[in-house]
């Protein structure tokens, strides 16, 4: 009997030995944007690690006000998925730990998106690394430009091209229009209107985010371009209205030839609409080229926590070929370029485009974004509603005056 205890003490000592017994965990939160994705990955890591990532799910509008009360408060979770616009506000405000040494410490960091990166980076430190990742591009309606005589596998790739398919497809009937946009949704239109500017050679901001550029040729080209298609009739009234309720089922119904999205379209018009046949191609510039607005969420780490080792292993999870193929097959494109392919293969091939169009993307940076764009009543939105439905006379001196409007913001932040 003694030796059979014997045995059984070394037996279990063995067990323990097998399996560490200070397992430990982080908190994470996401927005709620993230919920097809965010759940499977940390379903994933907590099922092949002992150590655990504790998700809560933040409904997307309140997010950013909910983490600034709860660092405020000492209350922050571990770690956030951040959309990465907002990372340079946060940074700035204290609210981030450094994570220089963590980035660069990976392998692959040179291979990680580099706008992602751009607006993770505050004063030449690191405080946010690409998780997450959506880009913007243009879609067509296949059957519409058949119908139309176009050629329905050949997007447009200028903006005269848009124009001419946009005018062919109107004629096809009173419902039918050529394009579509959200006029009064800031974040859509910084998303999908900017890369028209970029791939034209010009930009909002300067260089350094400390110049506003609103009233430059390229701005205003890119808004008479828009406000002549509305003026003709080539896009719906209730654009005017849209504050992005219908950003994506315009284009849905089926009786839009041409918006701009971004490419979280594919899988939802895979699964939502089977039988609507579309095409995915950039965003061009005015006679060429092409941009886009490199989306999606940055990975920021709260000051002062103490979790950084069990976060640097579920960040590396996330970033390898298991990870990135779970991000891929559950709506968000790769940040890693030098795998991107891999995790997208046995994808729909437009995803393709879209990573493409993400590994080429911009970022615009700025610590008061949320209050030059994003803000219903912002510079941004306000000016864009008002001049892509008025008359071209309108658009100097409506350019003009956003320019001063974020001047001022700019210089308040400084």
């Amino acid at each position: 009997m003694k030796r059979l205890t014997i045995f059984a003490g070394l037996a279990a000592a063995a067990l323990a030995s097998a399996v560490p017994a200070h397992a430990d965990s982080f908190t994470l939160w996401v927005r709620s944007d993230g919920s097809t994705f965010m759940p499977k990955v940390v379903e994933a890591f907590n099922a092949s690690h002992q150590n655990k990532a504790e998700l809560q799910i933040v409904p997307v509008n309140e997010l950013v006000q909910k983490y600034a009360v709860a660092a405020a408060g000492g209350t922050a979770p571990d770690a956030l998925s951040l959309d990465l616009i907002y990372t340079p506000s946060f940074a700035a405000a204290g609210q981030l730990e450094d994570i220089t040494d963590l980035a660069k410490s990976l392998p692959y960091f040179k291979a990680l998106s580099p706008a992602h990166l751009s607006v993770g980076t505050y004063e030449g430190k690191i405080y946010g690394v690409p998780f997450s990742a959506d880009a913007s591009v243009l879609i067509w309606n296949k059957d519409l430009f058949k119908q139309a005589g176009l050629d329905p596998e050949k997007g447009p790739t200028t903006w005269a091209e848009i124009r001419s398919d946009a005018e062919k497809i109107r004629k096809l009937g009173p419902d039918i229009y050529g394009y579509y946009f959200s006029g009064n949704c800031g974040g859509c239109n910084i998303f999908t209107f900017t890369p028209l500017i970029w791939a034209t050679g010009g930009d909002i901001f300067s260089a350094d985010s400390k110049k506003a550029q609103m009233n430059s040729p390229a701005v205003h080209e890119a808004v008479a371009f828009y406000q002549g298609m509305v003026k003709d009739g080539l896009v719906p009234a209730g654009s005017k209205t849209d504050t992005g309720v219908n950003f994506f089922a315009a284009f849905a119904t089926g009786k839009i030839g041409i918006t701009p999205s971004g490419s979280f379209a594919i899988g939802a018009l895979n699964s939502q609409y089977p039988n609507l046949h579309y095409g995915v191609t950039f965003l061009p510039g005015k006679t060429g080229g092409m941009s886009s607005f490199a989306g999606g969420d940055n990975f920021v780490v709260s000051k002062g926590t103490k979790k950084l080792a069990l976060i640097k292993e579920f960040l590396e999870f996330a970033y390898s070929l298991p990870g990135q193929t779970l991000l891929a097959k559950n709506g968000s494109l790769p940040i890693r370029s030098d795998i991107a392919k891999d995790a997208l293969a046995g994808l729909d091939a437009r995803y393709l485009v879209a990573a493409d169009a993400m590994a080429k993307g911009k970022t615009p940076y700025s610590v008061v974004f949320n209050d030059l764009i994003n803000s219903a009543n912002g510079p941004w939105n306000t000016t864009l509603n008002k001049v892509f439905f008025a008359d071209e006379a309108a658009i100097d001196p409506a350019l003009k005056e956003c320019d001063a409007m974020m001047q001022s913001i700019i210089d308040a932040a400084k």
